[in-house]
């Protein structure tokens, strides 16, 4: 069943222009969760993916635009195989599950990673609910699943590099913009919130040109722990600041004087 949206002066005293358009999350912490229970880690993996739900339903119901979850990086297959094969039928149960949910909720899934090494079932569902919510004008669902930044940013300057030795383009046509439509989130606007669980300081190879300007928030709760309640406070913070872009004014100032 669709869900209502939600208003955002109601649900956070905020106007709709003071929300991040772009969300993106790492969801960090689930192997933590479960060793401190005295559990295996892939029961962490499990409840990690339930706060997946409630994060991504919360977005598409305060009508953010975009939601980027890193979900599993290309340095993780470097992880006990028993761990890993189970993710990967996590994947394939999740987005079957979850077809449902996201087709009535008008939210569309879309894919950033590479394909190579991923299983034919992972593949087989992905590629069933990515056409199936194609249509869709709602939340972008960004799954970040076999992602490394370094590897997105290679792949798009061989591309470009075979176009410009083509003779397709010159080589002073390469710009900001072009490099942008070369990555695996063409099409899409870049980060406002980068959020990231379980009080690690780093990036770890995530969307590394695409958030030159994002606004950090570190929180230390666990993923599996992080709730809706964790989103509207990283949210609120966000509204809270200034982005400069490196000016010595936000934007939004400068037209209020002009």
């Amino acid at each position: 069943m669709s869900l209502e949206s939600l208003d955002p002066q109601t649900e956070l005293n905020l106007d709709r222009a003071q929300l991040p358009r772009h969300i993106a999350i790492i969801m960090d912490g689930n192997g933590r969760w479960a060793k401190r229970r005295f559990m295996p880690r892939i029961v962490g993996h499990e409840r990690g993916a339930k706060a997946v739900r409630a994060v991504v339903t919360h977005c598409a119901r305060l009508g953010v635009e975009a939601l980027t979850l890193y979900s599993f990086s290309a340095e993780n297959w470097k992880r006990p195989r028993e761990e890993v094969d189970f993710l990967m039928g996590l994947y394939g149960k999740y987005l079957v599950i979850e077809r449902r949910e996201i087709l009535d909720n008008n939210v569309r899934l879309i894919h950033i990673g590479s394909r190579a090494g991923l299983p034919d079932q992972v593949l087989r569902e992905m590629d069933t609910t990515i056409e199936l919510s194609r249509e869709n004008t709602g939340l972008k669902l960004c799954l970040a699943l076999n992602y490394g930044a370094r590897d997105e940013i290679i792949r798009a300057v061989r591309a470009i590099a075979a176009d410009v030795r083509d003779g397709k383009i010159d080589a002073s046509d390469v710009d900001e913009r072009l490099i942008s439509d070369s990555l695996y989130t063409a099409g899409i606007r870049d980060p406002d919130l980068l959020i990231r669980t379980a009080g690690e300081h780093r990036l770890s190879n995530f969307l590394l040109w695409q958030i030159s300007y994002a606004e950090l928030y570190i929180v230390d709760c666990l993923w599996p722990d992080f709730a809706v309640s964790h989103l509207n406070d990283a949210i609120k913070t966000y509204a809270s600041r200034e982005r400069r872009y490196g000016d010595t004014q936000p934007p939004e100032a400068k037209l209020q004087k002009s």
